[in-house]
């Protein structure tokens, strides 16, 4: 229990310097600093060893490179919870899978519903499918001990069963032409770390090492590179046959976590939040596309999560917590419209990194939609859950 409010507290703390980081990204792209701002993430970064080159703006390393760190740290998560964690209990599973479900299903279908006859637009549809934990439980955070430990353990599963989708979708959908040679040194990279961990190889330099050459080859391939953090996580060793009590992955989550919350992602937030308004008409605005992604996280999400796990608790197919009501279920369905990082990140893949020049920026849907969940869903909480410290 101590080790799950210590991630309460880190993911909070985090959730909170990602709205820092955001604010100050949006007034710095709407100052006099604009410039400096742009210059500073189109910076040339290039790596090269003999003919093998990486040669990307700053921006492209942030997202391609720091945030296989995110996914990396995302994938040792996802090993702990299925393993020994919340979602290796049947029982704690269903509820959240099924609001996970439905929470990426309806904002999807709304999406489409606004982008429909538009290729281009349309490929933007996974965009609102996504929820930001560390920015959501930033919003709990505000809330201190109104909220049940239980309610945040709902949240925290549905943001990881949300996160596999997350990948899934990226793997299947986001990627380039596919190149053959890279992608077999990827595979021969997965079969190397497969035999590691069979051999209960514990050292974790080896795994980075052959994760890295995992990386490129990747990077290289088509597949996008920050998948390559995910596989390499499924790598790490659970545990340690030869020392007792000394568990990889954990320790490996613990050492990451804190970089991970206080740099990589109020860095991502900052370089990829700063939307200049100065040339932003209505048109920009009221575009298909911002307006999918927008009602899709604030109207999807509230009424796929909320809908899916209120149906599936009538049919009982589950059932809720005993200190959870329904109206907290719908705060906590609300504040999962806040799309933010994950909803960034893959934006960035539908169409940064496609070389479109549209007439939108999903930006702006992003952070509306996002804003207007956070906002409500922590209005519907403070007004549904008691302060346990009130007289």
């Amino acid at each position: 229990m101590n080790a799950l409010k210590d991630f309460f507290k880190l993911e909070s703390a985090s959730g909170i310097l990602l709205m820092i980081a955001a604010a100050l990204a949006l007034i710095v792209a709407n100052s006099p600093l604009a410039a400096l701002y742009d210059s500073f993430l189109n910076i040339p970064v290039a790596v090269q060893v003999g003919k093998l080159e990486i040669a990307k703006p700053l921006l492209l390393w942030i997202n391609d490179g720091f945030m296989a760190i995110f996914f990396f740290l995302v994938g040792l998560e996802l090993k702990r919870e299925i393993r020994s964690g919340q979602l290796s209990k049947p029982d704690n599973i269903m509820l959240p899978a099924i609001g996970a479900l439905g929470g990426m299903v309806v904002p999807a279908a709304i999406y489409v519903f606004f982008t429909i006859g538009d290729d281009h637009a349309l490929s933007g549809w996974a965009i609102p499918a996504a929820t930001d934990i560390a920015f959501a439980l930033g919003v709990l955070a505000l809330l201190g001990s109104r909220i049940p430990t239980s309610l945040k353990i709902f949240l925290v599963s549905l943001a990881i069963i949300d996160d596999i989708g997350a990948i899934l979708i990226i793997a299947l959908f986001y990627t380039n032409n596919i190149s053959t040679g890279p992608l077999i040194v990827a595979g021969l990279s997965l079969f190397v770390l497969w035999w590691m961990n069979k051999r209960n190889v514990t050292e974790i330099a080896s795994y980075v090492l052959i994760g890295v050459v995992l990386w490129v080859a990747m990077l290289k391939s088509g597949v996008h590179a920050t998948l390559a953090g995910v596989l390499l996580a499924f790598f790490i060793p659970m545990y340690d046959k030869k020392k007792a009590g000394y568990l990889p992955v954990q320790e490996l989550e613990h050492s990451l976590h804190p970089a991970v919350a206080y740099v990589i992602l109020p860095l991502f937030a900052f370089a990829n939040a700063g939307i200049n308004f100065s040339d932003m008409g209505m048109e920009s605005i009221a575009h298909p596309v911002t307006l999918g992604v927008l009602l899709g996280l604030f109207v999807g999400k509230q009424v796929g999560v909320f809908g899916f796990c209120y149906v599936a608790i009538k049919l009982k197919l589950t059932k809720l917590p005993s200190d959870i009501s329904m109206m907290q279920l719908y705060g906590t369905a609300l504040l999962c419209g806040v799309g933010f990082t994950m909803s960034l990140f893959i934006g960035s893949l539908a169409f940064e990194e496609t070389g479109m020049k549209l007439a939108f920026d999903e930006r702006v849907g992003i952070l509306g939609g996002s804003l207007l969940s956070a906002v409500a869903g922590y209005l519907v909480l403070r007004m549904c859950c008691k302060d346990k410290n009130a007289a």
